[in-house]
Parts: C-alpha cells; sequence; structure tokens
C-alpha cells in the first residue's frame, strides 16, 4: 500500500491493544440491562476514542421503510444532532446499507454522493470511513467515523472498524431480541392474569366468560388502569376473601 504523509492532528492506527478494549467494552454491553439508547451511545463513544474521530456516527436500518436514521452520535452539536433520514441507497450511508461494503471517503465536499456538504463544512468535516453493520449476513445499520483534517483511510484501519461494527452490530440485535422477548413474556403474563381474575368473577358473580371479561375491561377503562392491575386487584381481593 502507498504510504502517504499524516496531516497535522492526524494519529497512528489503533493499536492492538485499544482494538481490545473497544472490543472488550461493546462485549459487555451485550450482557448488561442497559436500555438501547445506553447501548448506542456507548459504541460511538469507544468507536470515537479507539479511530481517534472528531465525531462517530450510528444508523440503523428500518427493514420495513428500508429508510435509515441517525441513532446516536458522540458529538455534542446541536446541528449534528438533528434528526436525519436517507433511503436504502441514498447518499455514502445508503449506499453502504445497501452494497454490504465499506466505503473510504477522503474529502466528502467532492465526494458526489455524501449528501450533507452544508453540515461537513459547518461541523469542519474532511474525510469520511463508513463500514455495514452486519450480523449473520443483514445489514442492521451502519458505523461512520470522521475525521476534522484530510486523511486516507487505511486497510487497518477499515478492518478495526469493521470489527468493532459487527461487534456492535451482535450486541444491538440481542438487546432489541432481549426487549421483544421481555414484551412478550408481560403479554402472556398478562393473560394468565386476566384468565385467572375472569375465572373469579365467573365463579363468584356467576357470569358467563364475556361478562367476566366485559367486567375487567370497563373496570380498566373507568380507572384508567391497565387490564393486568385490574385483574390483580381481583385475584388479591378473592385470596383476602373481601
Amino acid at each position: 500500500m502507498a504510504s502517504h504523509k499524516k496531516a497535522k492532528g492526524a494519529r497512528e492506527e489503533p493499536s492492538y491493544a485499544e482494538q481490545i478494549k473497544a472490543l472488550s467494552e461493546i462485549s459487555k454491553a451485550i450482557s448488561s440491562d442497559h436500555y438501547l439508547e445506553d447501548i448506542l451511545r456507548l459504541i460511538v463513544t469507544v468507536t470515537a476514542n479507539v479511530m481517534g474521530s472528531k465525531i462517530c456516527s450510528l444508523w440503523l436500518l428500518d427493514e420495513e421503510t428500508k429508510t435509515l436514521s441517525l441513532e446516536a452520535t458522540q458529538s455534542m452539536s446541536e446541528e449534528y444532532l438533528k434528526e436525519r433520514v436517507l433511503h436504502l441507497g441514498e447518499g455514502v450511508v445508503g449506499g453502504v446499507a445497501k452494497e454490504k461494503k465499506p466505503i473510504r471517503v477522503y474529502n466528502v465536499l467532492e465526494e458526489p454522493r455524501f449528501k450533507e456538504k452544508e453540515l461537513a463544512r459547518k461541523e469542519v468535516l474532511s474525510s469520511l470511513l463508513s463500514v455495514p453493520m452486519v450480523v449473520r449476513g443483514k445489514v442492521i445499520g451502519v458505523l461512520n467515523c470522521y475525521t476534522s483534517y484530510p486523511h486516507h483511510y487505511t486497510d487497518t484501519e477499515e478492518a478495526v472498524l469493521t470489527t468493532v461494527a459487527n461487534q456492535a452490530a451482535i450486541c444491538i440485535e440481542n438487546t432489541e431480541l432481549m426487549v421483544k422477548t421481555k414484551v412478550i413474556q408481560e403479554e402472556l403474563e398478562t393473560r394468565k392474569q386476566v384468565e385467572r381474575a375472569k375465572g373469579i368473577l365467573m365463579k363468584e358473580l356467576k357470569l358467563d366468560e364475556e361478562e367476566a371479561f366485559g367486567r375487567i375491561r370497563k373496570k380498566s377503562m373507568d380507572t384508567r388502569r391497565s387490564m393486568r392491575e385490574v385483574a390483580e386487584a381481583i385475584i388479591l381481593a378473592h385470596e383476602m376473601g373481601t
């Protein structure tokens, strides 16, 4: 590979120790009970540190709408934090997601595919490395790193960011799966409690199944409490003999 003179302010490639530390921090998040928003913020912060980036941003793909939305960045700039959406295949980010391949841009202001030139001028963004976040062969998002100076990203840097991105993708998918599992468990528990409360009303008030369910639903609407809360109150009253 041809060597390039480093611009003023440029840093060396991420060391092996830095890579391991970054992957370790993201791996810890996989088994944590943090909210997804906190995990995404951790990912961009760790990535920015290991890559020496001015701005690191994380975009997630919505499979249904085929759009990517900016979900996290370590930047404190109000301008950069504004909500943004790109279609699959649109711009550098959309292209990376569609092609499942990294893109290196030496000067974002001269890159035809780069959509946010005005923002880049305001934030003094120069070079970009954009990689897909892949888990089990499926792209779930894109991870971007920007420098404030002209920089030729190397194969090593691309490999490091790709490894971090894929580890982050596993973390995100696991977190979303845990959330879905928790929701399903709560729904099943609610159904179980409602069924039990329904049985109590049917036995004590001589109601049929539809009437008992109607009582619970009406109580829920009148008191603005959830069906589960009403059901649990009925069960508690029954157990206390009231």
